[in-house]
């Protein structure tokens, strides 16, 4: 039995396919696995000679020192980075795996179904060769 090389469209619903399976399992398992770190301290204050776990980025002290030294553009830029990390730790990380996984399957799959069919593979149509 000979095998027939599949067609680019095929090929590329097959990767969509497979992209899309590789990624929200992997997003599922990054998900059960993975501690909410929304409760972890990054720092400690000082306040009347008591020691209290707080986030110190998160401080009115130290957004208007920021808001000082850097204007409104610092806190802003301050928090996007803030945000950004906050995408590839914990279970967020998960969301945004998932989030990007749909995202290149569907772009793939697209392509797939944009992409031009090969002639060959239309059915109802006999492949003979004239060997004249």
């Amino acid at each position: 039995m000979k095998w027939k090389i599949a067609s680019l469209r095929t090929r590329l619903y097959l990767i969509s396919a497979a992209l899309l399976l590789t990624g929200l399992g992997s997003a599922i398992l990054i998900y059960l696995t993975a501690d909410n770190e929304g409760d972890s301290v990054s720092g400690y204050e000082v306040v009347g000679g008591y020691i209290y776990p707080g986030m110190h980025e998160n401080s009115k002290k130290y957004i208007h020192d920021l808001e000082v030294y850097g204007g409104k553009a610092a806190v802003l830029a301050d928090e996007f980075n803030h945000w950004f990390y906050g995408l590839w730790h914990g279970q967020t990380l998960a969301f945004t795996i998932a989030c990007l996984t749909i995202f290149f399957s569907l772009v793939v799959f697209i392509a797939a179904r944009s992409s031009a069919s090969d002639p060959s593979d239309t059915p109802g149509e006999d492949k003979k060769t004239n060997t004249d």
